[in-house]
């Protein structure tokens, strides 16, 4: 037999509560007790109560959807990440949308100004790697009540919340590795190296050099792109002139363009070149011979960054604490590596 739906004011007068309560139920807010929700949404299953969400996202002004904003998905760390993330989102009850700057400032900026329109409730995002000092298009966010939390790449002169990694100890302590393992010309390649995240990694690996009285030598920093032919022939020129006999990849397609090179130019890693990288590859160890890594925690950060956005969207932005969150790392040693 068809039983008519009621809508949620005949349900409220039914249980003798107000309409906001029984709202506030089924938006499984916190601050209703458990006895009261689990009354309400018995009696809506035997009233055949369907609430309408649609309709209640448009009175509230919520799209019920967070902007993720990334450079790339082909990097495993920010699959990770977003898991990570999506997972929060997922139990608050929002969608994401994915969008990919490819590393193009252009884009991030056109991403940016079309999320000003309320397609998102806020925004997660790690920068592009173009270096530019024009960032206005994300002080607007502000304006329209759109909170943003940085997650991995930053720009420092943003005031946004903010969950990275230990950057500068994590190079410090795989330069370190390369040095105690024998090794005394290292190479470190790098893309970016004007962004913050850039800078803290060639900050370690130079004060480690200096740490072990080594000296600091320009064509060793070798400036790569996201390219990955004109990074191999990069890679192969600076390998076969400078011969450097440890590498340090500051992303982790710069180390997969080594181990090519190295292939194709009878360098044998470890034994002529030592590598080791930030990378969040699941294959790592698989590799012929095995990626020593620096793992960063990315589940953890996008997990975080999702958090300090619900803080700011549930408590709104001026509420929002201007955190900055710094996981660790972990340094693992493989045979790319060994002595």
């Amino acid at each position: 037999m068809y039983m008519e739906s009621i809508n949620i004011k005949q349900l409220a007068k039914a249980l003798n509560l107000s309409t906001s309560t029984v709202s506030r139920a089924f938006r499984n807010n916190s601050d209703i007790n458990k006895e009261t929700k689990e009354r309400i949404l018995a009696m809506a299953r035997e009233l055949n109560y369907q609430p309408n969400h649609y309709a209640s996202n448009l009175r509230e002004r919520k799209s019920k959807t967070i902007a993720v904003i990334v450079p790339e998905l082909a990097n495993n760390f920010f699959l990770q990440a977003i898991n990570g993330l999506e997972q929060v989102a997922s139990e608050k009850g929002y969608h994401i949308l994915i969008y990919l700057t490819y590393d193009k400032y252009e884009k991030e900026v056109a991403f940016i100004n079309d999320l000003h329109n309320g397609r998102a409730d806020g925004i997660i995002m790690s920068v592009s790697g173009e270096s530019a000092s024009e960032h206005r298009y994300l002080h607007r966010l502000k304006s329209k009540n759109i909170p943003l939390v940085f997650f991995d790449r930053i720009y420092e002169d943003i005031e946004a919340p903010r969950v990275t990694s230990n950057d500068y100890e994590s190079s410090f302590a795989a330069t370190e590795h390369l040095i105690k393992s024998g090794c005394d010309r290292i190479a470190f390649l790098v893309i970016h190296k004007n962004l913050s995240i850039g800078k803290m990694r060639m900050q370690g690996y130079q004060d480690a050099l200096q740490k072990h009285r080594l000296p600091y030598r320009d064509e060793l920093v070798i400036d790569c792109s996201n390219d990955p032919q004109k990074n191999y022939r990069i890679l192969n020129q600076a390998f076969k002139k400078w011969k450097p006999n440890g590498a340090f990849a500051a992303v982790e397609r710069l180390a997969i363009a080594s181990y090519y090179v190295c292939h194709d130019a009878g360098i044998a890693i470890p034994q002529d070149l030592k590598i080791i990288s930030f990378s969040s590859l699941e294959i790592a160890p698989l590799l012929n011979p095995s990626l020593s890594t620096i793992s960063q925690p990315a589940f953890a950060m996008g997990y975080q960054a999702a958090t300090l956005l619900f803080q700011s969207i549930e408590n709104g932005i001026e509420q929002a604490p201007m955190e900055h969150i710094v996981l660790q790392s972990k340094l693992i040693k493989r045979q790319s590596t060994a002595k």
